[in-house]
Order: C-alpha cells, then structure tokens, then sequence
C-alpha cells in the first residue's frame, strides 16, 4: 500500500488536538454534539486534517478551555498546516522544538542519524547532554536539568521493532566532552549500544578527509504509514524537510556516508582504540 502524505506539521496538530480534548474529559462525540459540528470533523481534525475554519478551531479551544499559549500553538499550527516542511523557532534558545522531534521519532520505524561534531543525543550519557546543554549562551543554569531530561526521554523509543543506524564523525569521537574520564565512559556507552541487533553504529575516520556529510548534521526518519523527513537543527531552530526534491539529496548524503564509513566491528575497532 502506498504511503500517504502526512506532514509533520499537521501530525504535531492533530495530536495537540486530541490532547486538548482529552483534557476535558468528554468523548469525541460530545464535543462535537456541544459545537453542532459533525462528528468527522472532529475526527478530522484529531487526524491533523483540518476540515475546519480558524473560528470554529477557536471555538473548539475556547470550550475545551485550552491554556492560551497552547491555544497560540495550535493556531499557529492550523495555520501551517498545509505547508510541505515545518520550521520551529524557539526565541529564548531553549529547545522546546524537542516534542516535535519527540513525537515524530515516537512514530518512526527507521532512524538515520549523521553526527558531525558531537555523539548523537540519542546515544549521549546523561551527564555528557548537561555539559552540551552548559555550553549553549542562552541557556540559563536552572534549565540545563529540565532540558537534560527532556533529551533522556527520547531514549525510549530504543526497541527491537525500530531500525538504527548512527553514523558519526571521528573528530565527534575525540572531541572532549566534560572531562577524560566522562568522554572515556561515553565511548564505552557508544560500544555497549552498538551491538544490540538493531542499531549500528558506524565511524567515519579522519584518515579519509572531505567527506559527503560536510553540510552538518541531520537525521532521517522513516515511518510505517507516512513519507519520510529530514530534520535539521540549530539553536534556535529545527527544521523537517518533507519535498521530494530534498529527501532525494539527503538519500545520497546518506548512501555516501555509509560508504565511506567504517563497517560495524571496524568502527567498534577505532571506538576501543580511542579508549587506550
């Protein structure tokens, strides 16, 4: 069966919907009983496909009686959810874009990882992500805890039923995180994870100089039912790129990488010589 198109930004709505509504208490039905609306409307929208005007949107917040900022979100949600690629932008530098990026790896079956400057967030240790968070300006000490949490949730999408494949950057490996004996244990974590039968990590080497990932990072997600994404990050800001056109690039980015990359046990191989 041929997947159908469902944007990242449409999928973020309709779960913010459902959740709203959740909130409340009443079934689906209800809600739509209170509003006259049909019940495939409120269906339809759960499903992030729209189906309403921004007013009767509004209306459905007002009754589920929606904190204003979420009712903001999910306004500006609706608003983009036509588009084909979803920009997100966090104007205090905190990485709230993480529920996005949360929800959307929650979905995947298949994740691409290409990490050029630091080992990926799915695999940092705890205190490895607080020394990564410290090192942004913009984040204040009493939010390094909160967001070092929010990155170590992510962690449970880990799952025999999902495929992982971390490409990583040497230089990622040997620059120092925190001090010796922290990097020295975040490299054991990388060799502990990498042979569970569903994820590979491969490596890389600076031995082989330019490379097809020099753009910087991303990561890919496939899914079971919907197209794939790219996601990029910045500070401020997370993108998922959904056309075509992008995705094609990406593929070959990717396929390059592989190849020049080191396969499984070599990779394991270069990881343990870093430790001695």
């Amino acid at each position: 069966m041929p997947k159908r198109f469902s944007s990242v930004v449409g999928r973020s709505f309709g779960d913010g919907v459902r959740a709203v509504i959740e909130a409340t208490g009443m079934p689906q039905c209800r809600i739509a009983e209170l509003l006259d609306f049909e019940q495939a409307k409120v269906s339809d929208l759960v499903n992030g496909k729209g189906g309403v005007t921004e007013v009767e949107l509004a209306m459905l917040l007002g009754l589920c009686q929606t904190p204003p900022d979420e009712a903001r979100r999910l306004l500006t949600l609706y608003r983009e959810s036509r588009e084909k690629g979803y920009l997100e932008f966090n104007e205090d530098g905190v990485p709230n874009q993480l529920r996005t990026l949360i929800d959307q790896e929650r979905l995947a079956d298949k994740i691409f990882v290409w990490a050029m400057d630091l080992v990926p967030g799915l695999l940092q240790l705890p205190q490895y992500s607080a020394e990564v968070v410290r090192a942004v300006p913009k984040i204040k000490p009493e939010q390094v805890a909160e967001i070092v949490a929010a990155k170590l949730g992510r962690k449970g999408i880990f799952h025999s039923s999902r495929e992982f494949v971390f490409c990583i950057h040497e230089q990622a490996l040997r620059l120092q995180v925190g001090s010796a004996e922290l990097m020295a244990e975040q490299l054991n974590e990388l060799l502990r994870m990498s042979i569970r039968p569903y994820i590979t990590v491969r490596v890389v080497p600076l031995s082989i100089g330019t490379h097809a990932g020099l753009a910087g990072s991303f990561t890919k997600l496939a899914y079971p039912k919907f197209e794939p994404v790219v996601y990029l990050e910045s500070h401020n800001s997370h993108l998922f790129l959904e056309d075509k056109s992008s995705l094609t690039s990406y593929d070959e980015v990717m396929k390059a990488l592989v190849a020049q990359s080191l396969d499984g046990e070599q990779s394991r191989e270069l990881i343990t010589g870093l430790l001695m």
